[in-house]
Protein backbone atom coordinates (compact mmCIF):
# COMPACT_ATOMS: atom_id res chain seq x y z
CA UNK A 1 0.00 0.00 0.00
CA UNK A 2 1.61 2.78 -1.19
CA UNK A 3 0.43 5.36 1.61
CA UNK A 4 0.49 3.15 4.04
CA UNK A 5 2.98 5.36 5.75
CA UNK A 6 0.46 7.95 7.07
CA UNK A 7 -2.31 5.91 8.62
CA UNK A 8 -0.90 4.85 11.64
CA UNK A 9 0.93 7.20 14.00
CA UNK A 10 1.18 8.77 17.21
CA UNK A 11 -0.97 11.30 17.90
CA UNK A 12 1.35 13.65 19.80
CA UNK A 13 4.22 13.63 17.94
CA UNK A 14 4.64 12.98 13.74
CA UNK A 15 6.71 9.32 13.26
CA UNK A 16 4.59 6.67 12.31
CA UNK A 17 4.30 3.88 14.93
CA UNK A 18 4.27 0.22 14.08
CA UNK A 19 2.86 -2.56 16.31
CA UNK A 20 4.77 -5.39 15.50
CA UNK A 21 3.51 -8.93 15.05
CA UNK A 22 4.56 -10.24 18.71
CA UNK A 23 3.34 -6.80 20.58
CA UNK A 24 -0.43 -7.62 21.01
CA UNK A 25 -1.91 -11.09 21.73
CA UNK A 26 -5.51 -9.35 22.15
CA UNK A 27 -7.51 -7.27 19.43
CA UNK A 28 -10.62 -5.53 21.87
CA UNK A 29 -12.94 -3.69 19.55
CA UNK A 30 -16.01 -1.33 20.07
CA UNK A 31 -17.53 0.99 17.29
CA UNK A 32 -20.38 0.34 14.52
CA UNK A 33 -20.88 -1.08 11.61
CA UNK A 34 -17.73 -0.64 10.09
CA UNK A 35 -16.39 -3.00 12.51
CA UNK A 36 -19.60 -4.94 13.71
CA UNK A 37 -18.12 -8.35 12.50
CA UNK A 38 -21.47 -10.43 12.55
CA UNK A 39 -23.35 -7.79 10.74
CA UNK A 40 -21.20 -5.60 8.40
CA UNK A 41 -22.37 -2.83 7.01
CA UNK A 42 -21.91 -4.37 3.38
CA UNK A 43 -22.63 -7.76 4.60
CA UNK A 44 -18.88 -8.97 3.68
CA UNK A 45 -16.07 -9.82 6.11
CA UNK A 46 -15.20 -7.30 8.44
CA UNK A 47 -11.21 -5.59 9.21
CA UNK A 48 -11.06 -7.06 12.45
CA UNK A 49 -11.22 -10.45 11.22
CA UNK A 50 -8.06 -9.60 8.53
CA UNK A 51 -6.82 -7.92 11.43
CA UNK A 52 -6.70 -11.19 13.75
CA UNK A 53 -5.79 -13.05 10.86
CA UNK A 54 -3.11 -10.69 10.02
CA UNK A 55 -1.64 -10.02 14.02
CA UNK A 56 -2.39 -13.25 14.89
CA UNK A 57 -4.97 -11.65 17.34
CA UNK A 58 -7.83 -13.22 20.04
CA UNK A 59 -10.83 -11.20 18.99
CA UNK A 60 -12.77 -9.86 21.41
CA UNK A 61 -15.96 -8.02 20.09
CA UNK A 62 -18.38 -5.43 20.67
CA UNK A 63 -18.97 -2.98 17.73
CA UNK A 64 -22.91 -3.65 16.55
CA UNK A 65 -23.45 -2.06 13.44
CA UNK A 66 -26.07 1.04 13.61
CA UNK A 67 -24.32 1.93 17.41
CA UNK A 68 -23.88 5.51 18.58
CA UNK A 69 -21.03 6.64 21.05
CA UNK A 70 -24.32 7.49 23.87
CA UNK A 71 -27.97 7.51 23.44
CA UNK A 72 -28.20 9.93 25.96
CA UNK A 73 -26.79 13.09 22.99
CA UNK A 74 -27.52 10.84 19.90
CA UNK A 75 -30.75 8.46 20.35
CA UNK A 76 -30.01 5.21 18.70
CA UNK A 77 -32.12 1.35 18.96
CA UNK A 78 -28.78 -0.33 18.20
CA UNK A 79 -26.35 -0.57 21.68
CA UNK A 80 -24.29 2.29 21.90
CA UNK A 81 -20.43 2.77 23.39
CA UNK A 82 -21.50 3.87 26.54
CA UNK A 83 -24.59 2.29 27.86
CA UNK A 84 -24.31 -1.16 26.30
CA UNK A 85 -20.88 -2.00 24.89
CA UNK A 86 -17.96 -1.09 27.57
CA UNK A 87 -20.74 -2.25 30.27
CA UNK A 88 -20.78 -5.86 28.31
CA UNK A 89 -16.85 -5.76 28.85
CA UNK A 90 -15.81 -7.61 31.29
CA UNK A 91 -12.43 -9.90 30.27
CA UNK A 92 -9.46 -9.29 32.45
CA UNK A 93 -6.96 -8.99 29.40
CA UNK A 94 -3.32 -8.80 30.08
CA UNK A 95 -3.14 -4.69 29.42
CA UNK A 96 0.26 -4.89 28.07
CA UNK A 97 -1.17 -7.77 25.23
CA UNK A 98 -3.88 -5.77 24.18
CA UNK A 99 -5.17 -3.24 21.70
CA UNK A 100 -8.47 -1.82 22.40
CA UNK A 101 -9.67 0.04 19.14
CA UNK A 102 -12.73 2.44 18.41
CA UNK A 103 -14.29 3.45 14.65
CA UNK A 104 -17.46 5.73 15.76
CA UNK A 105 -19.03 8.83 14.73
CA UNK A 106 -21.28 8.03 11.37
CA UNK A 107 -24.09 7.51 13.15
CA UNK A 108 -24.00 10.15 15.14
CA UNK A 109 -23.62 12.94 12.30
CA UNK A 110 -25.79 11.12 9.65
CA UNK A 111 -29.35 11.31 8.88
CA UNK A 112 -31.55 10.85 11.90
CA UNK A 113 -29.58 12.48 14.42
CA UNK A 114 -26.87 15.67 13.92
CA UNK A 115 -27.38 15.85 10.17
CA UNK A 116 -31.16 16.43 10.28
CA UNK A 117 -31.62 17.48 13.61
CA UNK A 118 -33.03 14.33 15.33
CA UNK A 119 -30.24 14.42 18.66
CA UNK A 120 -30.73 15.26 21.97
CA UNK A 121 -31.47 19.32 21.72
CA UNK A 122 -28.34 21.66 22.03
CA UNK A 123 -26.17 18.13 20.99
CA UNK A 124 -23.34 19.28 18.54
CA UNK A 125 -20.53 17.67 17.06
CA UNK A 126 -18.59 19.16 19.94
CA UNK A 127 -20.43 16.57 22.50
CA UNK A 128 -20.35 13.52 20.27
CA UNK A 129 -16.43 13.69 19.77
CA UNK A 130 -16.21 14.56 23.21
CA UNK A 131 -18.03 11.31 24.03
CA UNK A 132 -15.71 8.97 21.43
CA UNK A 133 -12.66 10.52 23.32
CA UNK A 134 -14.18 9.49 26.22
CA UNK A 135 -13.90 6.39 26.01
CA UNK A 136 -9.79 6.32 25.98
CA UNK A 137 -10.88 7.62 29.60
CA UNK A 138 -13.21 4.75 30.76
CA UNK A 139 -10.81 2.44 29.67
CA UNK A 140 -8.11 3.87 31.36
CA UNK A 141 -9.47 4.17 34.38
CA UNK A 142 -10.36 0.09 34.36
CA UNK A 143 -6.90 -0.63 33.07
CA UNK A 144 -6.69 -0.72 29.93
CA UNK A 145 -3.37 1.08 28.56
CA UNK A 146 -3.22 0.41 24.18
CA UNK A 147 -5.99 2.71 22.14
CA UNK A 148 -6.30 3.08 18.32
CA UNK A 149 -8.72 5.56 17.41
CA UNK A 150 -10.28 5.63 13.53
CA UNK A 151 -11.25 8.80 12.38
CA UNK A 152 -14.54 9.38 10.45
CA UNK A 153 -14.39 8.06 6.93
CA UNK A 154 -15.12 10.57 4.07
CA UNK A 155 -19.00 10.69 4.54
CA UNK A 156 -20.06 13.04 2.14
CA UNK A 157 -18.55 10.72 -0.91
CA UNK A 158 -20.60 7.46 0.40
CA UNK A 159 -23.78 6.98 -1.81
CA UNK A 160 -26.20 8.27 0.81
CA UNK A 161 -24.57 11.86 1.53
CA UNK A 162 -22.99 12.52 -2.54
CA UNK A 163 -24.44 15.56 -3.92
CA UNK A 164 -25.76 12.88 -6.41
CA UNK A 165 -27.60 10.60 -4.39
CA UNK A 166 -30.68 8.81 -4.74
CA UNK A 167 -33.59 7.12 -2.47
CA UNK A 168 -31.83 4.69 -0.90
CA UNK A 169 -32.99 1.81 1.88
CA UNK A 170 -31.29 4.58 4.32
CA UNK A 171 -33.07 7.36 3.11
CA UNK A 172 -35.73 7.52 0.44
CA UNK A 173 -37.99 10.88 1.17
CA UNK A 174 -37.41 13.46 -0.51
CA UNK A 175 -33.93 16.02 0.41
CA UNK A 176 -31.26 18.43 -0.86
CA UNK A 177 -28.86 15.81 -1.73
CA UNK A 178 -26.74 19.11 -1.97
CA UNK A 179 -26.93 20.56 1.07
CA UNK A 180 -26.22 16.85 2.75
CA UNK A 181 -23.36 16.79 1.06
CA UNK A 182 -21.82 20.14 2.36
CA UNK A 183 -23.26 19.89 5.40
CA UNK A 184 -21.63 15.86 5.75
CA UNK A 185 -18.52 17.84 4.81
CA UNK A 186 -18.35 19.91 6.91
CA UNK A 187 -19.37 17.82 10.15
CA UNK A 188 -16.88 14.91 9.24
CA UNK A 189 -13.95 17.31 8.89
CA UNK A 190 -14.98 19.53 12.18
CA UNK A 191 -14.96 16.12 13.99
CA UNK A 192 -11.68 14.83 12.86
CA UNK A 193 -10.05 17.83 14.10
CA UNK A 194 -11.60 18.23 17.21
CA UNK A 195 -10.65 14.88 17.77
CA UNK A 196 -7.44 14.69 16.87
CA UNK A 197 -6.86 18.18 19.46
CA UNK A 198 -8.72 16.67 22.50
CA UNK A 199 -6.23 13.39 21.74
CA UNK A 200 -3.24 15.47 21.82
CA UNK A 201 -4.63 16.51 25.59
CA UNK A 202 -4.10 13.10 26.82
CA UNK A 203 -0.98 11.20 28.10
CA UNK A 204 1.59 11.29 24.71
CA UNK A 205 1.53 7.58 25.27
CA UNK A 206 -1.90 6.82 24.72
CA UNK A 207 -4.01 6.60 22.28
CA UNK A 208 -2.85 6.25 18.04
CA UNK A 209 -4.61 7.56 15.54
CA UNK A 210 -5.48 5.61 12.22
CA UNK A 211 -6.33 8.35 9.98
CA UNK A 212 -9.32 6.42 7.70
CA UNK A 213 -10.23 9.53 6.33
CA UNK A 214 -7.31 9.97 4.34
CA UNK A 215 -6.80 6.01 3.67
CA UNK A 216 -10.70 6.33 2.21
CA UNK A 217 -9.69 9.09 0.16
CA UNK A 218 -6.75 7.49 -1.29
CA UNK A 219 -8.88 4.41 -2.18
CA UNK A 220 -11.53 6.57 -3.75
CA UNK A 221 -9.05 8.57 -5.91
CA UNK A 222 -6.98 5.71 -6.32
CA UNK A 223 -9.15 2.95 -7.13
CA UNK A 224 -7.04 0.90 -9.37
CA UNK A 225 -4.68 0.54 -6.91
CA UNK A 226 -6.93 -1.47 -4.47
CA UNK A 227 -9.57 -3.04 -5.98
CA UNK A 228 -8.72 -5.91 -8.50
CA UNK A 229 -12.06 -7.35 -10.05
CA UNK A 230 -13.21 -8.27 -13.13
CA UNK A 231 -14.74 -5.23 -13.89
CA UNK A 232 -13.65 -1.86 -14.42
CA UNK A 233 -13.53 0.13 -10.85
CA UNK A 234 -16.83 1.51 -9.51
CA UNK A 235 -16.54 3.94 -6.42
CA UNK A 236 -20.37 5.40 -6.91
CA UNK A 237 -22.76 1.76 -6.78
CA UNK A 238 -22.62 -0.30 -3.93
CA UNK A 239 -22.50 -4.17 -4.41
CA UNK A 240 -25.90 -4.35 -3.29
CA UNK A 241 -28.02 -1.69 -4.85
CA UNK A 242 -31.36 -0.51 -4.26
CA UNK A 243 -32.99 2.64 -5.58
CA UNK A 244 -36.33 3.53 -4.60
CA UNK A 245 -38.67 6.35 -6.11
CA UNK A 246 -38.76 9.06 -3.19
CA UNK A 247 -41.85 9.97 -1.32
CA UNK A 248 -43.52 6.07 -2.71
CA UNK A 249 -44.54 2.87 -1.45
CA UNK A 250 -43.72 1.37 -4.50
CA UNK A 251 -40.80 -1.61 -4.24
CA UNK A 252 -36.97 -0.86 -4.83
CA UNK A 253 -35.38 -1.69 -8.21
CA UNK A 254 -32.66 -3.87 -6.85
CA UNK A 255 -29.60 -5.07 -8.28
CA UNK A 256 -26.83 -7.75 -6.43
CA UNK A 257 -23.21 -7.82 -7.81
CA UNK A 258 -21.70 -11.63 -7.47
CA UNK A 259 -18.70 -13.37 -8.17
CA UNK A 260 -15.31 -12.10 -8.89
CA UNK A 261 -16.77 -8.61 -10.00
CA UNK A 262 -17.55 -7.90 -6.63
CA UNK A 263 -13.82 -6.69 -6.25
CA UNK A 264 -13.89 -4.19 -8.56
CA UNK A 265 -16.75 -2.05 -6.04
CA UNK A 266 -15.34 -0.19 -3.36
CA UNK A 267 -18.60 -0.32 -1.79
Amino acid sequence: MENGQHLIGCISCSEVVWVGRSTFRNLVTFGDSYTDVNNPGDHSISWPTFAAQDGGFQLFLFAQSGAVCSKNITPSVAPSVFESQLPSYFSQLDPNETLYTLWIGTNNVGCNNLLTGQAIPGVTVVDTTECAVGWVTALYEGGARNFLQNSETPLQRTVLYSANSYPNPAWHADRNTTEWNIFMTKLVNTGNALSRALLQILAPTLPGLFDSYAFFTDMLNNPSQYLNGTVAPNITTPIQSCVYTANSSAPPKCTTVTGDAEDSYFW
